[in-house]
């Protein structure tokens, strides 16, 4: 026996199970509010909070096996209302107090280093994870992600006016007939963070959308740092400065990994039907990627969604997950049908580098070609892609998909990766990892 108070039992009747949960969350934050910050604790104090933690994470658990599908019933009008995880885990938090974290709650953590805070957003995790695990209400939730944001839709007759539309961080412009989605945040080497993410999303709805334009490029911008003066860089991966720092939401992960990524893999949902392979739901064209420089960690993630890889002869990508403490996205899901499993390991497990104009990356890339020849082939490929048409490139890549990775499919891996990166995200191996490897305690926001 360790002496441990056993959680609350719940019956499987919805309102008494609410009331019970309630009462036992509530009481579990009293007790940690009454201990310092995180920060100021010391050993015991560090202890106690731990075993509150644990003890509501391990509570809620268990009460969603029993009503994670219900709640989501009422959250959602009985699946009548589409909900994006940007704001699903928040209007739980309002139905069932203590599920998951207030907005108040994240709001005040988000201000903290990311190894000050206790990581109230792990609820979010587990939440999302059980909602992703039953498969009604899990593929409704996939539904929702690859719907088209508003903003997109109300854009896209300003984009099919003028042919450019420059958000900032992203910019989406029709070249030809082509939309070419640019990712722009120069003084991080093009990296991901949640300042870029939204705008990036809203570009890619828009390329997809566009109906002058038969294919999708993604490509970086051109960077300031002087080691790559006046190139493009493909991507940085996750902004690492500011996951040191705090500033990337858990929720961050799961919008990309759902949104865009997704919606590059499969086309967005814009009809009646579902976006499952079985119905043929979605809208989409083919993608194409441009690798400048490299494509690290979330940059080599979306190669692993396009239809074809153009790379400079002197690129290289990685997927430095073991150096950073995080799940890299659905590579884990994906990459083994590019490089086989035992190479997917060495890249993810222990930070393999794949050189673009070598056996294992040309296994990622379809061309490599010298840094300078990359705007000619990619004008080659977008004519060798339409030059005929488009017309059967949903169908194929539909084809494709449903004998690689059906819609369940993801559906089933995001419900293990919602949980796992959750726990990774407020791990201490995190910010030891930021900081052995990427001295990032000294490098300013």
């Amino acid at each position: 026996m360790d002496g441990k108070k056993p959680g609350p039992r719940f019956t499987g009747n919805f309102t008494r199970d609410a009331a019970t949960a309630t009462k036992f969350w509530r009481a579990g934050t009293a007790k940690l509010g009454k201990l310092p910050k995180k920060s100021a604790r010391n050993k015991d104090e560090q202890a106690a909070a731990d075993g509150i933690l644990t003890a509501g994470r391990e509570t809620r658990e268990e009460f969603l096996k029993h009503h994670a599908a219900a709640i989501y019933r009422k959250l959602t009008k009985n699946f009548k209302e589409f909900i994006r995880v940007d704001d699903l885990p928040y209007f739980a938090a309002k139905l069932m107090p203590g599920l998951t974290p207030t907005r108040a709650q994240v709001d005040a953590e988000s201000a903290l280093l990311q190894s000050e805070k206790d990581g109230v957003e792990v609820d979010q995790g587990i939440f999302l994870s059980h909602v992703l695990a039953n498969a009604e209400t899990g593929m409704h939730l996939c539904h929702a992600m690859l719907r088209p944001k508003m903003e997109s839709v109300e854009r896209l007759a300003e984009f099919a006016a003028d042919g450019v539309i420059d958000f900032g961080p992203a910019r989406v412009e029709r070249q030809g007939k082509a939309a070419v989605v640019t990712v722009q945040n120069s003084r991080f080497l093009n990296a991901e963070d949640d300042d870029t993410l939204d705008d990036t999303e809203t570009a890619a709805d828009i390329a997809i959308l566009d109906p002058m334009s038969e294919i999708c490029i993604l490509r970086g911008g051109v960077v300031e740092h002087p080691k790559y003066k006046d190139r493009q860089v493909f991507s940085a991966g996750i902004n690492l400065t500011h996951l040191y720092r705090g500033k990337i939401p858990f929720l961050w992960y799961i919008r990309r990994d759902m949104g865009i990524v997704n919606k590059m893999f499969r086309g967005l949902a814009t009809g009646a039907r579902g976006p499952d392979e079985m119905q043929g739901g979605t809208h989409e064209k083919p993608w194409v990627a441009g690798v400048d420089v490299f494509a690290i960690g979330g940059g080599c993630q979306y190669l692993l969604a396009m239809d074809y890889v153009v790379a400079g002869s002197d690129a290289y990508m990685t997927l430095p997950a073991r150096k950073e403490g995080i799940i890299p996205g659905a590579a884990n899901l994906r990459l083994t049908r590019f490089v086989g499993a035992r190479m997917a390991r060495q890249a993810i497990l222990m930070g393999k580098r794949l050189e673009c104009d070598s056996p294992e990356g040309r296994l990622i890339c379809d061309e490599v070609v010298p840094p300078d020849r990359m705007e000619l082939t990619l004008k080659r490929v977008v004519d060798d892609y339409t030059g005929s048409g488009v017309v059967s490139a949903a169908s194929n890549r539909r084809a494709f998909r449903v004998s690689e990775e059906p819609l369940d499919v993801f559906r089933r891996y995001m419900a293990v990766y919602c949980r796992e990166q959750a726990y990774c995200h407020f791990s201490p191996a995190l910010i030891a990892n930021l900081e052995k490897h990427w001295n990032a305690a000294q490098r300013k926001i």
